[in-house]
């Protein structure tokens, strides 16, 4: 984002400056002041404890909404509950960019074998002009073999070096969006009657995903006014990758599913759905971001001055985990990929530049928004390292009579009860995730699933390393306008 003001500028700096603050002072108040920071600890701790509690109620809900919503015949739900759905057409965005025919087939087919009549479905396969000479071949040999199957099947070649723009995922299907909507003026068909389904190339949506989303859709009394974002699964290779690949794509579909059991609170996440009208009405994504995938939703939300929410649809889509050629690059993919999700920090001085501007949105609104933002973005960074490591530094340092007194004497026995009922939410979500396994393919041996339940040991390590860490990354290079650029997930499959 360019011509960035000084007050803006310095909101950038607020996020990676409260966690500097923070661990410097957990440092530093260690050797000098410990019974400070013990007790700061076991108040942090028990926050931490509430916050599993509360993830755990959530989550549980989720799970049994999602658990609900595969047992029903969403087809027939929606032609038996709305006589008008045949008006409703699919707009599919595609992205890609140097991804394998594989993949790309795997996707069209999983789309193909959706229950809803094809002849619904708008498909558009978003190529990269840099990315020409692996895009050209896959999009005429998709054509050749899905373009007769859908109503239209529309590619595009997103030009290179376009000033203003970031080589980005957002800018590919700003630029996509603007085409097509000429089309679908030439074809007269209503925006409001058009329903557009933004998915990463990887995205396998469920058989019954497009026929629930048109129900919703149709159900909701302000269709306009709302995205709508499924459970999202990375079981397409769940068995092929590592632990450390399968924690982060767990801990992912959990944070989502809870996160959907709260849709006051909820932001758009990767594969999502919203109405063409309100993405023409915003300009379609930006094309000078990271997190295109959140910031629609504060785009259309600020639009509307706040007339704007996010509807949850427990049926699933399924993408893939983080796997690369080697298992260090995967590390490092999983890393930057995670360092990319946390860059929706740029989003902190976005909203809160533009929510002063506007005095039409609720202060509630506002309030409600901006602490959600900074709050998970701060706890995201900190409460890993400070559970795990500085929060037992205190007691290392701890000498005289304070080492005497009663707080620092139980302090040890105290954050191991509290880390000790933290063990409860590791359990449950363990047990959900052998639950949420798609069947075990005959290539993997029967003794994985034990694999698949120990893994679970290794939490705290990827907590910090590949989830805290690069967390810290993002906010302090914003801090310091070191902006981060838009990087692709390498998708392999063995």
């Amino acid at each position: 984002m360019k011509n960035r003001t000084r007050v803006y500028r310095f909101l950038e700096i607020i996020p990676g400056f409260l966690l500097c603050i923070t661990f410097v002072l957990a440092l530093l108040l260690s050797f000098f002041k410990p019974l400070w920071v013990i007790y700061f600890i076991i108040l942090f701790d028990l926050l931490w404890l509430y916050r599993v509690v509360y993830f755990v109620i959530f989550l549980l809900y989720g799970w049994r909404k999602f658990m609900g919503a595969l047992r029903i015949d969403w087809f027939d739900r929606l032609t038996s509950h709305h006589k008008d759905w045949k008006q409703m057409y699919h707009l599919l965005f595609l992205p890609m960019y140097k991804e394998g025919e594989d993949i790309v087939d795997q996707t069209l087919k999983s789309i193909v074998d959706s229950n809803y009549p094809m002849d619904r479905f708008i498909v558009v396969l978003a190529g990269e002009e840099r990315a020409q000479e692996s895009f050209e071949p896959i999009a005429v040999a998709m054509k050749k073999k899905y373009g007769k199957t859908f109503f239209k099947f529309i590619t595009t070649l997103h030009p290179d070096n376009v000033p203003g723009e970031m080589k980005s995922k957002g800018a590919n299907i700003n630029y996509a969006g603007k085409q097509v909507q000429t089309i679908i003026d030439t074809l007269n068909i209503p925006y409001e009657r058009i329903i557009v389904s933004t998915f990463d190339i990887d995205t396998n949506p469920h058989p019954d995903y497009f026929a629930a989303l048109t129900d919703a859709y149709l159900s909701h009394p302000n269709p306009t006014r709302a995205s709508y974002q499924p459970v999202v699964l990375y079981n397409n290779n769940i068995w092929e990758s590592s632990a450390p690949m399968r924690l982060a794509a767990f801990g992912t579909t959990f944070w989502l599913l809870s996160e959907l059991a709260r849709p006051d609170r909820l932001f758009t996440f990767s594969s999502h759905s919203m109405s063409f009208r309100a993405l023409v009405d915003v300009g379609f994504w930006q094309n000078d971001i990271v997190s295109e995938d959140s910031r629609i939703f504060l785009q259309c939300f600020l639009h509307y001055h706040g007339d704007y929410s996010v509807t949850p649809i427990y049926v699933p889509v399924n993408m893939d985990t983080v796997q690369a050629r080697t298992q260090w690059i995967s590390l490092v993919n999983l890393y930057k990929q995670q360092r990319r999700w946390a860059w929706g920090v740029e989003h902190f001085p976005f909203m809160l530049t533009a929510f002063a501007k506007d005095p039409l949105i609720p202060r509630w609104k506002k309030l409600k928004y901006s602490w959600i933002q900074a709050e998970g973005m701060y706890t995201w960074a900190t409460a890993p390292i400070l559970i795990f490591i500085l929060g037992r530094l205190p007691l290392y340092f701890a000498q005289g009579e304070v080492s005497r007194t009663v707080l620092a004497q139980n302090a040890p026995f105290i954050l191991e009860m509290l880390l000790n009922f933290t063990l409860i939410g590791i359990i449950i979500t363990a047990i959900l995730a052998l639950i949420a396994l798609p069947p075990r393919p005959t290539t993997q041996r029967a003794y994985k699933m034990v694999y698949m339940l120990l893994q679970w040991a290794l939490l705290p390590i990827t907590l910090i390393v590949l989830s805290s860490i690069p967390a810290i990354d993002a906010q302090i290079r914003l801090m310091l306008g070191r902006y981060l650029g838009f990087w692709v997930t390498e998708k392999t499959r063995k």
